[in-house]
């Protein structure tokens, strides 16, 4: 079963969207959650010795849109 969710209205809830962040850019994450007028999600973030990142959610996503965004340089 998939759902469809558009932002139509700036005022309509969001409660259903979390957005999460790694390390490389959080002011651009937060800029985007305050044009979607919600909050950033609460995670920690932890680097591998290999360079991999591990995003860890401290807070129930069950049921809802979730992304974390992590910008990258590609050489």
């Amino acid at each position: 079963m998939s759902k469809k969710r558009v932002v139509v209205n700036p005022e309509q809830d969001l409660s259903w969207l979390r957005i999460f962040t790694g390390n490389s850019n959080i002011q651009l994450v937060q800029k985007i959650c305050d044009q979607l007028g919600t909050s950033l999600g609460k995670s920690v973030v932890s680097t591998f010795s290999d360079g991999e990142i591990h995003v860890e959610i401290d807070e129930s996503v069950r049921g809802m849109d979730v992304f974390v965004i992590q910008s990258f340089l590609l050489l």
